[in-house]
């Protein structure tokens, strides 16, 4: 590809804009005095992130859409990412979930189409996280393997459908990491499909980054974004239990679909 140079993050501001779809928009799923939980669609951005105004952002769209200039997000999913999204409605709000949060008492469940099919249903993996490391096949500097110097990392895993060489995985980590369940998944031997950092492609994010999302790497990855969705957000709030569960998107549904029995 005639390009060596190491990438340090997924966001470079000199990334294309990506192709949207036309018809996906942020929608409430759950309406609280509190908090929002909303759908955020793949390749929208959770939040502004200066330097990419030309994508656009679940917080922003919200605060026009509800007119209310409060909402922000005590978590976030990558742009490619989509599913439940918590949005805070006032100050205190945002400082509870803040607490919530930093004492693990929320729990996102996820679910994933990968390549490969398990021979097991459930599985924990307990396997510290880190940077991989440039040099060798490696040039995203970002990328993330388990190494025995990582941070402790500990994903629940269990098996939802196998269909045709893939799998659909439900993915529940008790850790929350950077790119955890993509870089856990991988290390198991089931890359996401679509992911352009821990497919079989090393180079398919360098080449990302110079012609963006091409028709060709989308039929070598299967999808234009990584097959990863939240699917349920649970939470205390007020002595009651919260839970939001949002539908998998339409379309990880149509690749799942689309893969004979």
């Amino acid at each position: 590809m005639g390009y060596s140079a190491p990438v340090s993050a997924e966001a470079s501001p000199s990334l294309p804009p990506p192709r949207l779809p036309s018809t996906e928009r942020p929608r409430v799923v759950l309406e609280h005095p509190d908090f929002l939980v909303v759908h955020k669609p793949a390749l929208w951005l959770a939040h502004p992130v200066r330097g990419r105004v030309e994508l656009p952002d679940v917080v922003s769209f919200m605060r026009a859409e509800r007119a209310e200039p409060d909402l922000a997000p005590p978590h976030r999913l990558d742009r490619e990412t989509s599913g439940a999204a918590v949005l805070s409605r006032d100050t205190d709000a945002a400082r509870r979930f803040f607490t919530l949060f930093k004492t693990h008492l929320v729990g996102k469940t996820y679910l994933a189409v990968v390549r490969g099919t398990p021979d097991w249903e459930r599985r924990t993996l307990d396997a510290p996280l880190g940077e991989l490391g440039l040099g060798g096949a490696n040039r995203v500097a970002i990328r993330q393997a388990v190494v025995p110097n990582g941070r402790p990392a500990v994903t629940d895993f269990r098996v939802v459908a196998r269909r045709a060489g893939h799998a659909l995985i439900e993915a529940y980590p008790r850790t929350g990491r950077l790119h955890q369940i993509r870089a856990h998944l991988r290390h198991l031997g089931l890359p996401m499909v679509g992911d352009k950092i821990y497919g079989p492609d090393p180079d398919a994010f360098l080449e990302f980054v110079q012609t963006g999302q091409t028709p060709e790497l989308t039929a070598r990855l299967g999808l234009p974004r990584q097959a990863l969705h939240a699917a349920r957000i649970a939470f205390p709030w007020d002595g009651a239990q919260v839970v939001a569960e949002v539908p998998l998107a339409p379309d990880m549904q149509a690749y799942w679909d689309a893969l004979p029995l």
